[in-house]
């Protein structure tokens, strides 16, 4: 189906809420999350308050192992679902699939009045299986409607109303586990009414077509799981972002599944402190999630994913200096706990975790749909499910263990917030992109406002050049942030004995080059590593002027270009910066980076011409293409 245009020239994301494309499914998807998390929450606190038993296990065992029964379905059938997804109309499969709940809700109220918690937990199964078949629709059916610099917005929009519904089904769930009166009734009178309505609304959302009817459906699932996981691994950085989300999904929780016992044990708080620090987690991300458009101008900026993981660290190192206790009695209300001394700390620390939450999940997701096949999305995010639920199983077990051990509960945040930081240095390690755009990102919202014009002329697969001005040290920087694609660059070989700056390059894969009367080994070197890149389809940045312009002027291009294009033949893509010289950074004043900035916020351009056949490339013919661009 064709995706509406948006006119207007900086759209609120508020502004789908108004849409049909939209609406309906923003409304479905959250009376889900409601509903799962209102019953969800209920069960949990019954088993953690009221003494609700099953299996043999006890409360603590027993609310941990209710995570992992949520969550087992996700692992074992998501890849099933994901083919279905890609191959069926999308929205009568979740019409279907609010019709299922409403059954599922009718075996709830079974078993709330039989009072039967293996078959509530049988329950709780049934509803992470629904779960697994909305799931690779939910993520899948957003890019077949949102335009491109709308994906940001939508996911922050989807992510910060699912946690609000996380946030009023706590508060309702865990206020209907409090009742004294008859918690059966008004338990499954709520999840029935609110499945019904989910039921409605799905039935608004506008029709999204397959994206792959011609699809031959795997019904194994153990062989679809193990061929879905093989595909993730064709696209690093989708792969590398899946993990990402897969390990939030991993410390959320972890973080979740103790919050009863800590709230009891640690915090000597009754059930409505229970919902008072869910309700605040839920609500950190929710902003969070908000706040990331806003951070990231509508574009999909993967260099926010770092601030959240120093965020996520940073905070649940924090709570447990905040409160190490263990082994109290829930003697406090909400109300009571809030007027205690250092309660704003903990508070503080927990809303802080769920905001660089949002703001690590929401461009990780967006980065996800843009950067996979189309046709392929719904299996990629079953995939993803499928590392999330594993990475969830694993958090079930790493909890039971530690806590088998004799580990606290602010022990375990503690050790979760310290082993995050090598979590982040792995992934941010193997793909450099991630801290790149970091940096262009503190740059340009520090020294910079940054104007982009024309990338989508940067091919989004296969192997091309970029030329560029050299007009400062930040180019590559500036390129790389926000290219939409990693690029390799091609750097004097001295940068790369500079301190930090030199280490930073290496990491991103750049390729140090140096003049043949200097290193002629190196020179030859570096011809075969951009060979090598671009025939396997990467993205080369070169500098044709070969050193930084030291008048503001567009030296003569060199004939590099013209080896490097005979000997691989592949589409140049000319670019120009405007803007930076005079900065910091540029030797407009004899040396760059000499004393202090002496400019903020300054208005710079990264303007892309058009693409170039391998044929049509000569170094003169480049310069006139960049001369031009940057005189623009």
């Amino acid at each position: 189906m064709s995706k509406s245009i948006n006119t207007t020239k900086e759209p609120s994301q508020f502004s789908l809420l108004k849409q049909r494309r939209f609406l309906p499914f923003f409304l479905t998807q959250a009376f889900g999350a409601l509903n799962d998390n209102i019953f969800k929450n209920a069960l949990v606190i019954l088993i953690g308050f009221r003494g609700l038993s099953a299996l043999g296990m006890d409360s603590k065992l027993l609310v941990t192992a209710a995570a992992v029964i949520f969550i087992l379905p996700f692992f074992l059938f998501s890849a099933t679902f994901g083919q279905l997804a890609d191959k069926f109309e999308k929205s009568v499969s979740i019409q279907y699939i609010k019709l299922a709940e409403i059954g599922i809700m009718i075996l709830a109220t079974l078993g709330l009045y039989l009072d039967n918690t293996e078959l509530l937990l049988a329950v709780l199964f049934l509803m992470g299986f629904q779960s697994t078949v909305f799931g690779p629709i939910k993520y899948g059916l957003l890019p077949q409607h949102l335009e491109e610099d709308e994906l940001v917005g939508g996911n922050a929009l989807v992510e910060s109303g699912t946690f609000l519904a996380i946030l009023i089904g706590t508060i309702v769930g865990g206020a209907i586990a409090a009742l004294d009166m008859d918690i059966a009734f008004w338990l499954s009178t709520t999840v029935l009414i609110i499945s019904v309505i989910g039921y409605l609304t799905s039935r608004h959302i506008p029709e999204t077509p397959p994206v792959a009817p011609e699809l031959e459906i795997n019904w194994n699932p153990f062989t679809e799981t193990v061929s879905n996981l093989k595909f993730l691994k064709t696209n690093k950085v989708v792969f590398l972002a899946i993990l990402g989300i897969s390990w939030f999904w991993f410390y959320g929780a972890v973080f979740l599944a103790q919050i009863a016992s800590y709230t009891q044990y640690s915090l000597a708080g009754k059930e409505s402190v229970a919902t008072l620090i869910l309700a605040l987690f839920s609500i950190g991300i929710a902003i969070g999630s908000v706040f990331c458009e806003k951070l990231s101008s509508g574009r999909v900026e993967i260099g926010l994913v770092p601030i959240g993981a120093i965020g996520l660290s940073v905070f649940a190192i924090d709570l447990y200096y905040a409160n190490p206790e263990t082994g109290l009695t829930a003697v406090y209300s909400a109300m009571e706990f809030i007027k205690l001394a250092g309660t704003y700390r903990i508070i503080f620390d927990i809303v802080m975790i769920g905001i660089f939450g949002g703001i690590f999940t929401v461009p990780l997701y967006a980065l996800i749909q843009q950067r996979s096949d189309e046709k392929h999305l719904s299996r990629v995010m079953a995939g993803n499910n499928i590392v999330n639920a594993l990475f969830m199983v694993v958090s079930g077990l790493f909890s039971m263990i530690l806590l088998s051990m004799d580990y606290s509960i602010p022990e375990i945040f503690l050790v979760t917030g310290i082993i995050n930081i090598f979590v982040a240095m792995y992934v941010f390690t193997k793909a450099p992109e991630f801290i790149t755009r970091f940096i262009t990102w503190c740059l340009i919202n520090t020294l910079y406002r940054m104007r982009q014009l024309n990338l989508n002329s940067i091919p989004k697969k296969d192997g091309c050049v970029l030329v560029c001005n050299h007009v400062s040290f930040v180019d590559a920087l500036i390129i790389g942030g926000y290219c939409k694609r990693n690029v390799r660059f091609v750097m004097d070989h001295r940068i790369f004995k500079m301190p930090i700056v030199g280490g930073f390059f290496k990491i991103i894969g750049a390729i140090p080059i140096a003049p043949a009367h200097e290193d002629q080994k190196m020179k030859d070197r570096a011809f075969d590593l951009i060979a090598e890149a671009l025939e396997q389809g990467e993205v080369v940045c070169i500098f044709p002027e070969g050193k930084l312009t030291a008048d503001g002027e567009l030296g003569e291009f060199k004939q590099g270009i013209e080896k490097i294009i005979a000997r691989t033949p592949v589409p140049v893509v000319p670019m120009a910066l405007k803007g930076l010289w005079g900065s910091w950074f540029s030797r407009s004043g004899g040396e760059a980076m000499k004393g202090l900035p002496k400019r903020f916020y300054s208005k710079i351009e990264l303007v892309v011409g058009e693409l170039i056949p391998a044929e049509n490339v000569t170094s003169e013919y480049l310069q006139e293409q960049v001369l031009a661009l940057k005189c623009a």
